[in-house]
């Protein structure tokens, strides 16, 4: 019996129709990260596990999807380990590889390891594919892409400026209504200061960034089981519940956080963005919002996170600051700031609705039916004009019956057809049927490329 096909629970495949609307997304933020004068870079899709393990906290290191070593790979397993099915301290002697989590660490270790080679500040995008061992759900998947664009070698917060800008651009460009959340880890580390628990700010923040998933009272009962006093949760809630427009929340931190150095100083940097951002009228809604805690360790600055207004669904673009992420691989003082699109919640958002446009420069213009022999090398001789033009056209490769054909050019939703039959090589022109209206005209092969170009 044939065994069924099928892929990985949350993986996906995707048709050509999907792809055209996914390549139109890649295309559209690609094309925004080069206007800024950000480079493309390509990491392996693996990556040594010792680069990827304790970048994420401990519940990023138990997504990650470790991969076998070759041959024996229990060959050198501790036996001991092994009776005691003690996985997690199995891993490293059963596992060297790991597929990436994200692109961020890689781009650390690849500007570690090519620093003699790049200019700083070096700025560069990366778009290819991540993978995590989560539990697939709506808009949370286990294979996904993501489009990330990063700045190293620069403390100034013209580059989360500047990254801003360029959410603002993608999001107009493919017309998603979005509004950026925006933070910093030095004000959430100044509240771990101010409530006796500065160092609980990584058990604080993963609990505050569940605000929104599991609610207020699960989070303070997370917090309290972190060991957090009662007395210090009351003194979070008015801080990351804390409402008003963007300049009365500034106003408010610095009364809560006047006495935390590092508290202010984050402040500071979130005054300054926003400073920058009211005089560039931008058209994105930049809200301060303090439950902003983006779970990954190392962020040291700014964060944001971007969601969609019209769809319910997670995050659809996030990032940072982070100043010490070069420094676990021996480069020290190279501070970076980056974000990253999620393309398929961007893909799911804009097919719920239905965004994409009308007309697809992706797709086939014009068909021309192959009647055989000369008739087949004069149309391919106009097909070879044609793209020539620039125009995306097809020779039906089998001289078949024009049923078959004209199915084929409906199903694949082709404009127009051309006729170059014998009646036409012999006047040296085109039959061209239009296949929305069904009108058909006599054509010059320079009338013909100039109606399917409009």
């Amino acid at each position: 019996m044939a065994q069924k096909p099928s892929i990985p629970k949350g993986t996906r495949d995707f048709s050509p129709v999907e792809m055209v609307k996914r390549n139109y997304i890649f295309d559209t933020v690609k094309s925004v990260f080069q206007k800024y004068g950000y480079l493309p870079i390509e990491t392996p899709a693996m990556e040594n596990l010792s680069t990827l393990l304790g970048k994420y906290g401990e519940e990023g290191d138990k997504l990650l999807f470790k991969i076998l070593n070759s041959g024996d790979y229990l060959k050198k397993a501790d036996t001991g380990l092994l009776a005691e099915k003690a996985s997690n301290k199995l891993i490293t002697q059963v596992s060297e590889k790991g597929l990436r989590y994200d692109l961020t660490v890689p781009f650390a270790r690849f500007v570690v390891q090519h620093q003699n080679d790049i200019t700083f500040p070096f700025k560069r995008y990366q778009i290819q594919p991540v993978w995590r061992a989560d539990r697939p759900q709506k808009g949370r998947y286990r294979e996904f892409f993501q489009c990330d664009v990063d700045v190293v070698g620069s403390n100034s917060l013209l580059n989360e400026v500047e990254l801003i800008q360029i959410v603002d651009e993608v999001y107009r460009l493919l017309n998603i209504n979005v509004v950026l959340k925006l933070n910093n880890r030095k004000v959430l580390s100044g509240i771990a200061e101010i409530i006796g628990a500065a160092d609980q700010i990584v058990d604080i923040t993963v609990a505050i960034d569940k605000l929104d998933k599991i609610g207020l009272d699960k989070v303070n009962e997370e917090l309290a089981s972190k060991g957090l006093s009662q007395e210090a949760i009351d003194t979070i809630q008015p801080i990351i519940m804390l409402s008003g427009t963007n300049s009365e929340k500034i106003v408010k931190l610095r009364e809560v956080l006047a006495q935390s150095e590092i508290g202010l100083k984050g402040v500071d940097e979130l005054e300054t963005v926003l400073t920058y951002l009211d005089a560039l009228n931008l058209g994105l809604e930049v809200e301060l919002d303090l439950t902003l805690a983006r779970g990954l360790n190392y962020y040291t600055g700014a964060i944001f996170e971007v969601k969609a207004k019209d769809v319910e669904i997670g995050s659809i673009t996030g990032g940072g600051r982070y100043d010490d992420l070069t420094s676990i691989f021996g480069l020290k003082d190279v501070s970076g700031v980056g974000i990253s699109f999620g393309a398929d919640r961007i893909y799911d958002v804009m097919n719920q609705l239905d965004l994409y446009p009308k007309e697809d420069g992706a797709k086939t213009r014009a068909l021309f039916v192959n009647f055989g022999g000369e008739d087949e090398l004069y149309a391919l001789r106009a097909l070879t004009l044609l793209r020539k033009a620039g125009i995306n056209a097809e020779l039906f490769p089998d001289s078949v019956k024009m049923k078959k054909q004209m199915n084929y050019a409906n199903r694949k939703e082709i404009p127009y057809v051309v006729l170059s039959g014998e009646d036409e090589r012999q006047a040296g022109n085109f039959t061209l049927k239009n296949m929305e209206t069904g009108e058909q005209t006599k054509v010059s092969i320079d009338e013909l490329i100039k109606v399917i170009s409009i």
